[in-house]
């Protein structure tokens, strides 16, 4: 390798994290959600890594499914979208793949369809986010459906999603599972309706699933300081290294746009990462990075291929040193911030130029 940029992954901290979500609600089954390539940090390796602890895994679509069965992982998986097309739920049936149903579509696409055996189907109620999931008012019609068809097997769960689970004095959540719990109380399945921000600050929508996503990759979806982030580790490291050093002079310029000059003699660092890689263009100057343990700042704009930091104040630095943009030391979410967005989008868009590094232990 010769460029220096590159991410590891910490599978050893997904595990504890995983453990961890299991911890804060013992009474649930903790589904592993490895959507999006497990969330940037890749599906098939992050699956297998779960796979002996977690009774099953969340995906976006049957596409991640099929990748996941591909890459030797056995356990059953939920499409959190269900079917797209009518043509799915025969591979479904197939594959093991767990079916969220979600819309009168898909009910009918599961009823006409023909299967080898019978689904598992988890019944999505809209409890207030009104993005995806069955009016309650005509859960019980669909239900009846569902019950009476060979192609469904009796143990369906009943699920729903949160709007504002990680605003953590928004009592929304507590209406959408007050709102849930009417509807899904009338039949006797199991039910799910935490995802990771409920998981750590929401104990009232424990359930008997649980879907950790966010969380198993060691951040919080939390917009406070909160007691349960103590347990996370984080398991997405995205490193560069120095690549050169300039002194500048008072008022010079650095990077495209002059958007930054120097207000006293400067030494600025060039490093090689950039939004080619993902690094997200809209950090601004003043985004932190470390460097050999020691926090700098962005300075002028992001490029495709690299960033420019001012090391003035740094002691001891060469070309050549290591530079963390985020992980242990230095939050994602604290990037984010700066960046003017979130850390489930900086993950995810991290691209495949940027070789990954398993590490076990």
């Amino acid at each position: 390798m010769a460029r220096p940029s590159h991410m590891v992954v910490d599978l050893a901290a997904l595990i504890s994290n995983y453990q961890w979500a299991c911890q804060l609600a013992p009474q649930a089954k903790t589904m592993a959600v490895v959507k999006a390539n497990a969330y940037g940090h890749g599906a098939v390796a992050c699956a297998q890594a779960l796979e002996p602890y977690a009774p099953a895994f969340g995906v976006a679509c049957i596409e991640e499914a099929i990748t996941l069965r591909e890459g030797g992982i056995n356990k059953p998986i939920l499409l959190l979208e269900g079917t797209f097309t009518a043509d799915e739920v025969a591979i479904a049936a197939q594959q093991n793949f767990w079916l969220m149903v979600e819309d009168p579509l898909q009910v009918d696409a599961i009823l006409t369809a023909t299967v080898i055996k019978p689904l598992t189907v988890w019944v999505k109620v809209d409890s207030g986010m009104h993005r995806l999931g069955l009016n309650p008012n005509r859960v019980n019609n669909y239900y009846q459906q569902l019950l009476a068809s060979p192609n469904v097997c009796n143990d369906m769960v009943f699920a729903t999603h949160f709007a504002s689970a990680d605003e953590t004095n928004n009592n929304f959540t507590l209406a959408q599972v007050k709102q849930f719990k009417a509807t899904a109380d009338h039949f006797e399945h199991p039910t799910s309706l935490a995802n990771s921000a409920a998981i750590m600050a929401w104990p009232e929508a424990h359930a008997h699933w649980n879907r950790a996503g966010f969380m198993l990759y060691g951040n919080s979806p939390l917009d406070a300081q909160h007691p349960s982030s103590k347990g996370l580790q984080p398991v997405m490291q995205v490193r560069s290294a120095i690549i050169s050093l300039r002194q500048i002079e008072t008022g010079a310029s650095v990077g495209y746009a002059q958007q930054w000059r120097a207000a006293r003699p400067s030494i600025i660092a060039t490093v090689a990462i950039g939004y080619g890689d993902g690094y997200p263009r809209s950090a601004a100057t003043g985004t932190p990075v470390v460097v050999n343990g020691q926090r700098a700042s962005i300075v002028g704009r992001v490029s495709m291929d690299m960033i420019t930091i001012d090391v003035t104040d740094l002691e001891g630095i060469h070309v050549g040193d290591q530079v963390c943009l985020w992980g242990k030391g230095l939050s994602i979410n604290e990037v984010a911030q700066h960046a003017g967005t979130i850390g489930y989008e900086l993950m995810t868009r991290v691209t495949q130029r940027l070789p990954i590094f398993y590490k076990q232990d």
